[in-house]
C-alpha cells in the first residue's frame, strides 16, 4: 500500500499547443465543443445566427445531430457542405465557415 503524500492530477494539464487552440477558439465553438451533441437545438452551432436557424428549421433541420449527418453524409468535405449551406439554407459565406469548422471540430473530439 502506497502511503506518498504526492498527489497525482485527474486531468493532465494541456499540451501548449492545444491550450493556445482553445484560446484561439469563440467561447461559443468552445461551449459546443465541452460535450456531446446530444439534443442541442440546431442555434448552437457556432456559425448559426438566428436567422439562419430559422431556415433550418423551416427545411426540418432543428436539431445539432441532423445539421451534423448533412456534414457526415456529404464526406465531411467542408467546402461542398459550406457550398449547400450558403445555396440551400440562405448562409453567408462566414456563417458557412463557421460552421463547418464548428462540426468538423466537433468530430475530431468525438468521432
Amino acid at each position: 500500500m502506497h502511503t506518498g503524500s504526492s498527489q497525482v492530477s485527474a486531468n493532465p494539464p494541456l499540451s501548449p499547443l492545444l491550450s493556445q487552440e482553445m484560446d484561439h477558439m469563440s467561447p461559443r465553438l468552445r461551449a459546443f465543443l465541452s460535450e456531446p451533441i446530444g439534443e442541442k437545438d440546431v442555434c448552437w452551432v457556432d456559425g448559426i445566427s438566428h436567422e439562419l436557424a430559422i431556415n433550418l428549421v423551416t427545411k426540418g433541420i432543428n436539431k445539432a445531430y441532423i445539421l451534423l449527418g448533412q456534414f457526415l453524409l456529404m464526406h465531411k468535405n467542408e467546402a461542398e457542405f459550406q457550398r449547400w449551406l450558403i445555396c440551400c439554407c440562405g448562409a453567408t459565406e462566414c456563417e458557412a465557415q463557421q460552421s463547418s469548422n464548428c462540426l468538423k471540430e466537433w468530430c475530431a473530439c468525438f468521432l
